[in-house]
């Protein structure tokens, strides 16, 4: 197996986990079999239970795992499919080493952090980068690893010491280590050497501190540095490459810049164009077995965005607004859908909380009302779903989007005027949102509906099957406490509003469309974490179909086989 680490400093949130990423298409490209890892230094076991406003989105895996948002650019650049067990966490860590000793397993040893932790750290990258996550038999090429946060906190360091000893394990030809930091450059001063001799001191320093305490070969064999521009965008100069080679004691060739760009999907084409991929192959020993990168394709999907000039425009009503990193994976999704429609993705970011009655209008050609929870914004969002289902504007729900849409037609429709859902009122008289029978009311963490579960088209003359070329069923990915009570189903269909996807049992509703509207769709799972480039999200794709009344001739090339 041959390690490629990605390392950062300075500040977290450089762009290590898109430049992970890129760094993997540019090998997978080569012809190689790529894997992921990310590593995050925090106690927490996972992901699960962190506020999106701190962490960003948690994203959801086919296994059920919570994890960092970064296994979501991993599984989108690279089309695999990825488990728990590739988010390694000092929580996890920790855990497994105390439940040994409690069991005795040290033989009455003291349990230290060298050499208890760190050889947990390294027995579980060794077991996990062998996992094929690409649908093939057999281990991956490389794995690609990123640590999060910098290199000079302390809660990374017994990660580093643990990659050090992996480094030394496995061979000097086994292991790429490739450290991401940050340049500020000025433009409107003009004079570029007077920032970089500011940069080059930051980088001195800032190797000083976070290698000093390693052995000397264990030194990065590549720098990417992420230029911080204000003002006219200007690369890396060959002059200010050899003095932050003398500082780094990393050849000028290896030394990378990566700047603003277009849109991510460019940065693998910014380190193919500087032989990213030939200083990582040389250091690999891969030179001889690799293929020179084959990137046409997502030079293509590049360049399409860049050239498009229509535009939608999508109302996302949310609960964490304030943080678009909340929602990245619906974003994605959205754009994966917009590409497909040769269409720019517009989003009016709008607050739920801040939705009242006489606000509930907007321009916007569609809505989008994603996940959550907690009863912020809850009014809103009803708002949202009414001005959508009664001005005939493409409605998207998603979890509890798709919960908001059935309060809101209990409400409006039955004339349930109390209708809620137990999660925001207890005592409603109305409960058509209700707590799943097998959660846990006491611990938080890991205890929701997660992970891919199969949901059962009840008939195929339906949007949603069509949108997903006739399916009969489909597997997608939960995260839920709540799911609509199956005592209202019959009262709710008899008032129109039809559940056309249920769970394998038939009592948990999972897909409810509103015949005669243009596209009224609420899903109680999360598709935009299967959503690809190239391959769109079918319930997406059909929000943005409808927004630009193309939804029914799509669907009629579905239902003749094209």
């Amino acid at each position: 197996m041959k390690y490629v680490l990605v390392t950062g400093g300075v500040v977290s949130g450089l762009g290590k986990g898109v430049t992970a990423s890129s760094i993997g298409v540019v090998l997978k490209a080569c012809g190689l079999r790529v894997t992921s890892i990310k590593i995050d230094p925090y106690l927490n076991t996972d992901a699960g239970t962190m506020s999106p406003f701190e962490h960003g989105e948690v994203f959801v895996l086919d296994d059920g795992g919570e994890v960092d948002l970064d296994l979501g650019n991993y599984e989108r650049f690279l089309d695999v499919t990825l488990t728990k067990e590739n988010n390694i966490t000092t929580g996890k860590i920790y855990q497994s080493v105390l439940d040994k000793e409690r069991k005795g397993d040290f033989l009455g040893k003291t349990v230290q952090v060298v050499p208890h932790i760190t050889d947990a750290i390294k027995e579980r990258i060794e077991s996990v980068a062998h996992v094929p996550v690409d649908g093939k038999e057999g281990p991956a090429d490389v794995c690609v690893i990123e640590l999060g946060g910098t290199v000079g906190d302390i809660e990374s360091m017994p990660f580093i010491e643990a990659l050090r000893q992996l480094f030394f394990s496995v061979g000097h030809d086994n292991f790429c280590l490739i450290h991401v930091s940050l340049i500020p450059v000025l433009g409107v001063v003009g004079e570029q050497a007077s920032w970089y001799d500011g940069a080059y001191a930051m980088v001195n320093a800032e190797l000083s501190l976070e290698f000093c305490f390693l052995d000397l070969s264990f030194v990065p064999n590549l720098m990417v540095y992420n230029i911080l521009s204000v003002g006219d965008l200007q690369p890396l100069l060959d002059n200010t490459k050899q003095k932050l080679s003398q500082f780094c004691h990393v050849p000028a060739t290896n030394i990378l810049n990566i700047h603003d760009v277009p849109n991510i999907w460019h940065i693998p084409l910014l380190l193919r164009n500087q032989n990213a991929h030939h200083s990582i192959l040389k250091q690999l020993d891969l030179l001889s077995i690799a293929t020179p990168p084959d990137l046409e394709a997502w030079t293509r999907m590049a360049e399409t965005f860049d050239n498009l000039t229509d535009s939608v425009r999508i109302a996302m009503v949310g609960k964490y607004v304030g943080l678009t990193d909340s929602y990245l994976s619906v974003v994605k999704a959205l754009l994966h859908a917009c590409i497909a429609c040769s269409l720019k993705p517009s989003i009016d970011w709008i607050a739920a909380s801040d939705l009242e009655e006489d606000s509930a209008e907007s321009n916007a050609e569609c809505v989008l009302v994603p996940g959550g929870f907690g009863d912020r914004g809850v009014s809103g969002m009803i708002l949202a779903a009414k001005y959508a289902r009664e001005n005939n504007v493409p409605y998207l729900g998603i979890c509890l989007g798709m919960q908001i849409s059935v309060i809101e037609y209990a409400r409006s429709v039955l004339g349930f005027e109390r209708a809620n859902s137990a999660e925001f009122d207890k005592e409603t008289p109305n409960p058509v949102v209700i707590f799943m029978p097998e959660g846990s009311r006491t611990h938080m963490g890991s205890t929701m509906r997660l992970g891919s579960r199969r949901t059962l088209f009840q008939t195929t003359d339906c949007v949603t099957s069509k949108l997903y070329c006739n399916a009969q069923y489909v597997d997608e990915r939960h995260r839920h406490r709540y799911e609509v009570n199956p005592d209202i189903i019959e009262v709710l269909e008899e008032a129109g509003l039809k559940f056309v996807g249920k769970d394998e049992t038939g009592k948990r509703m999972e897909v409810l469309e509103l015949p005669g509207h243009p596209f009224y769709v609420g899903v109680q799972f999360h598709p935009e974490f299967k959503s690809r480039p190239g391959k769109p999200s079918a319930p997406f794709l059909g929000l943005i179909l409808s927004a630009k009344g193309q939804l029914e001739a799509c669907l009629n090339s579905h239902q003749n086989g094209s």
